[in-house]
């Protein structure tokens, strides 16, 4: 009898610690980036899901619905340029982002980072952007807003190059809305195939990775583009972070765990 308690009573203790240690294992998930995030203490949130203080913006085009960042344009509002939400915190040299994103069909975005004032414009930023699009076709490639446009696209790790001294402006080294110096150093997968790799209409997570001269975009946790920057004429090594509305039709796009980590 003594002997049947006690194989009961030992049973049940391993029924608990199995439990536990599930639960501990459940805990350290690093599938969901954003709650490895949290998990961490190097990661700071930049947004409380209530509220934008702390952020810069126009508010006929940003807001905070359902505990996200809300940026919209309606046939009321139509836009003449872009414009972004800007972070009134320092500006970032090395960093490393985590945020979750959607965007409507007919959206266009991005996430600005590295980026200085584009001061003949109210609430407009200028430099590097992990891309956003609605359907896709752009979306984790690196842009260069009002700069050197396209530095990588989608599924490319590029190095970039100065322009010549023989041209004096940024817009005489563009051609097809990409920058002339940017050098494919390696395929990183198919264009088309990483796209499928995001969910249209739903939530997504981006991520971007800045060390020195060095930028990575990842969706999903796959990434997406990669480039060095060796033009020191032209590139930024820290500067403002923000999130964009771009130009065009109707559209929303929205913005939740906001997490950064400096250095």
């Amino acid at each position: 009898m003594i002997r049947s308690m006690t194989l009961k009573i030992w049973g049940v203790l391993g029924l608990l610690m199995l439990a536990s240690w599930i639960s501990w294992t459940l805990s350290l998930d690093s599938s969901n980036p954003v709650q490895a995030a949290e998990q961490q203490v190097d990661f700071i949130s930049l947004f409380d899901g209530k509220s934008l203080e702390g952020w810069e913006y126009d508010p006929i085009y940003w807001s905070v619905k359902d505990e996200a960042i809300v940026g919209e344009i309606t046939a009321a509002t139509v836009l003449k340029n872009n414009t972004f939400i800007i972070w009134k915190g320092e500006e970032l040299g090395d960093f490393e982002l985590k945020v979750d994103f959607w965007i409507s069909e007919k959206g266009n975005s991005g996430v600005q980072y590295r980026s200085d004032r584009f001061t003949e414009v109210p609430y407009a930023l200028r430099g590097y952007q992990a891309d956003i699009d609605g359907g896709n076709r752009y979306t984790g490639q690196n842009y260069e807003e009002r700069k050197r446009t396209t530095l990588a696209y989608r599924g490319q790790k590029t190095q970039i190059a100065s322009a010549p001294d023989s041209i004096p402006s940024i817009g005489g080294y563009v051609s097809n809305n990409a920058w002339k110096g940017l050098i494919l150093i390696e395929e990183l997968g198919d264009r088309a195939t990483l796209g499928n790799l995001i969910k249209k209409e739903e939530w997504n997570t981006m991520q971007i990775v800045a060390k020195g001269n060095l930028m990575k975009h990842y969706v999903n946790g796959t990434l997406m583009s990669e480039v060095l920057d060796a033009d020191a004429k032209n590139r930024n090594l820290k500067g403002l972070l923000g999130f964009q509305v771009h130009v065009g039709p109707p559209m929303k796009v929205m913005f939740k765990n906001i997490f950064l980590k400096k250095g």
